[in-house]
């Protein structure tokens, strides 16, 4: 029987006998891993639910003849929203209310489907699994209609479902889906159910409160870093601040004078094709660990990687910026195009390297037991990334990985990289017992995966009156995919590092995108928005600079050159009405705008600054369109625009992270600052949700538009152009 942690208190026997849970249960859902964009979850938030004689068709809908309703939320909870909107989906076709239902999330199990459909990132969740998870609720709902019209003998299109309950119109009788659990579970499931119209909508497009919010207010939510299980060690791993040193031999003689210290091992990190050496000390108590580990001697071999520097990378890079680039995208002819204009300019953008830094350390708590069975306990973005990493690293079946999903204090993208799981899998199979893994903040600052530093060089011409005839856009940066895979092919064009380059809807007649491979040690990893949030700040801001070259109106020049009808026409549009654009702002007050369509999603924004005293700007109002076709929870949205604008405005005015001799500068929040509540702006959000096919992400879309917005407001306020980040928003 596999180990269960400790969850408030409440075992799995008790819970059981408490509950009562016997007779059947309905067990529903029509997944197609096939159908699902981007990553899905498992979390769970209480004790283990059992149902003994379930009956299961498909697993995402589980109800009790008692009339409990389990909902199964596929999508990890990661502070955005997911706990709540996914099993909305579910809900509104079932009929149900999520007041009275119970949540649980998935785990990884293959049921519930294949590789990235238990896994959040991309901005997926939503946009992937809209009409897929109201199938799964219509569905279930179908099947309960019919199992009331066969037990009343009775037309189905004389009976209809409300408040977890089918209804008869003619005669007023009622069953409730628990008196119809044992009918409906020998039916058939539909397999296209007729979906409710929108118009009829109870839950989806309505502002409603997070069930997750109380857990969390009155610490009752479990994360990742509060697991336990009886008998369990804890370790804090010391890893070599020079990335990519091997250990060559470690003194743990004084470690284990420390109490509660039982021994030092070694252990692996394994980052995509990466494989990294430590030291861990393992203790009765993570300040036992903490303090052995501080005692460590440990000779590493470097590997000349102690000489690496951000300064010498950088010139690398402008260096690098001279060479030819793989074409990725070309319409018309660039080349003859720039050299025939009659007004030419160009420009040099830089982004620079920065930590994902979620307010929850990395942590994982692994149970390796006999017949390689592996219990885990994450705070991760996907069970099925986790079930298969550990089963690669580890050599085993995936199916003997047994995954529990926790709440996460923070994603942003890091937690798609499972190296702090398979580290605590591996560390659990050495020692023989249950182990829990807590990084440092130092940890989490140092070690990486980063995103990568990115240059642009840009190229623009402008024809005699004006109009933008010719743009290229060179990206220079390592790749993302060349540090984490196996195999990388430098003559084709990278569409990750590329991304969102080719897809602007900015009807220029001489486009054309080029990309300048750089090498780099340093494990690398999506950032939230990925490559978006640092090109669409070197594309929009080089636009504004070609916009005042012409002597034309940022947001007029934009909008000329978007003829077609498209999203992004509708999106500047709305934004300048909604930001009052064409409304003078007082003196020493400039206002900048941007926009930006990638993979996850659209949004555009406008930047409001005023000039301090002390030389610098202050950031007064943001005003951000997004555009999602359609909307489950607004509040939710506007949450998440407004973190991904916090978020933004940290890495653009803040601080990046830099290297000497090998290591990390910046290793807590003293040196990479965070933003602050009292620097936080005003933040007006309009939602564009017209319904159709076409649905966007949310938790992405809201940070490429605030860097370049921004810098393009200061250029206004002050006349000084912001072409490398961070800047110093106090001293412009």
């Amino acid at each position: 029987m596999s180990s269960k942690p400790i969850q408030n208190g409440i075992d799995r026997r008790s819970f059981l006998k408490a509950a009562g849970i016997t007779g059947s249960a309905f067990v529903l859902g029509c997944f197609s891993s096939e159908t699902m964009a981007g990553p899905i979850l498992n979390v769970s938030t209480g004790p283990e639910l059992t149902l003994a004689n379930a009956h299961e068709l498909t697993p995402f809908v589980l109800i009790e003849k008692s009339g409990r309703i389990t909902l199964m939320n596929p999508r990890p909870e990661i502070g955005q929203g997911t706990y709540q909107s996914v099993p909305a989906l579910i809900a509104e076709e079932l009929e149900v209310s999520l007041d009275n239902v119970v949540i649980k999330q998935t785990g990884g199990e293959t049921k519930f489907g294949g590789l990235w459909s238990q896994a959040v990132g991309g901005s997926g969740s939503i946009r992937g699994g809209y009409f897929q998870m109201r199938k799964i609720g219509a569905s279930a709902r179908d099947m309960l209609i019919k199992a009331a019209s066969q037990q009343w003998n009775v037309p189905t299109e004389e009976c209809y479902a409300k408040e977890a309950s089918v209804f008869h119109r003619p005669s007023g009788k009622k069953l409730s889906y628990g008196e119809l659990v044992d009918v409906a579970s020998t039916l058939e499931v539909p397999k296209e159910p007729k979906l409710k119209d929108p118009n009829d909508f109870k839950i989806l497009g309505t502002s409603a409160p997070r069930p997750d919010t109380p857990m969390k207010v009155k610490g009752q939510a479990m994360f990742g870093i509060d697991s336990k299980l009886p008998g369990m060690l804890y370790a804090s791993v010391e890893r070599c601040p020079v990335l990519g040193s091997n250990l060559v031999n470690f003194d743990a003689s004084e470690s284990l004078k420390v109490k509660g210290v039982q021994k030092a091992v070694k252990v692996e990190r394994v980052v995509g094709k990466n494989r990294y050496e430590g030291v861990a000390v393992v203790a009765d108590t993570y300040w036992a660990a903490l303090k052995g580990r501080k005692a460590l001697k440990i000779q590493w071999n470097h590997n000349g990687y102690d000489s690496f520097s951000t300064a010498d990378f950088e010139n690398k890079l402008r260096d690098l910026a001279k060479n030819e680039g793989v074409t990725g995208h070309k319409t018309g002819e660039f080349n003859q195009a720039f050299n025939e204009a009659p007004v030419k300019l160009e420009a040099f953008y830089e982004t620079p390297i920065v930590s994902h830094s979620t307010m929850e350390p990395m942590n994982a708590l692994a149970h390796y037991q006999a017949g390689d069975k592996v219990d885990l306990w994450v705070s991760s973005q996907g069970g099925d990334l986790v079930r298969d990493e550990v089963a690669k690293v580890l050599k085993i079946p995936a199916d003997n990985i047994n995954v529990h999903i926790m709440f996460n204090g923070g994603g942003f993208g890091r937690r798609l990289t499972q190296d702090f799981a398979t580290e605590a899998a591996l560390l659990s199979k050495t020692i023989g017992k249950p182990v829990k893994v807590v990084w440092t903040r130092e940890d989490d600052t140092t070690q990486g995966p980063f995103r990568p530093m990115t240059f642009s060089a840009m190229r623009g011409a402008l024809s005699a009156n004006g109009q933008a005839i010719a743009l290229q856009h060179k990206v220079i940066s390592p790749s993302i995919d060349a540090t984490m895979g196996e195999t990388y092919d430098k003559t084709k064009p990278d569409g990750t590092m590329l991304e969102g380059t080719s897809e602007q809807k900015y009807e220029i007649p001489n486009v054309s995108t080029q990309y300048v491979h750089a090498d780099i040690h340093i494990p690398l990893s999506y950032w939230r928005s990925v490559t978006s949030s640092t090109l669409a700040f070197s594309h929009e801001c080089f636009l504004d600079e070609m916009a005042h070259k012409a002597g034309k109106d940022p947001m007029d020049f934009r909008l000329a050159m978007l003829t077609k009808d498209s999203d992004t026409k509708r999106v500047l549009q709305k934004l300048k009405e909604l930001s009052g654009w064409d409304k003078p702002l007082p003196a020493g007050k400039g206002r900048g705008v941007a926009q930006w369509e990638f993979f996850a999603g659209l949004a555009g924004q406008v930047v409001e600054v005023s000039k301090t005293n002390s030389g610098g700007v202050k950031v007064d109002k943001v005003y951000c369109v997004i555009d999602l076709g359609t909307v489950v929870n607004p509040d939710t949205v506007k949450a998440q625009v407004e973190g991904a604008i916090a978020m933004a405005l940290t890495a653009a005015t803040k601080d990046s992270i830099t290297f000497e001799k090998g290591q990390a500068v910046e290793t807590n929040f003293d040196k990479n600052r965070m933003l602050r509540i009292h620097e936080m702006p005003e933040v007006n959000v309009l939602i564009l949700a017209e319904g159709g096919s076409t649905i966007k992400g949310v938790g992405e879309p809201g940070l490429p538009p605030l860097a370049p917005a921004l810098a393009n407001a200061v250029f206004a306020a002050t006349g000084k152009r912001i072409r490398r980040l961070p800047f110093d928003i106090e001293k412009v």
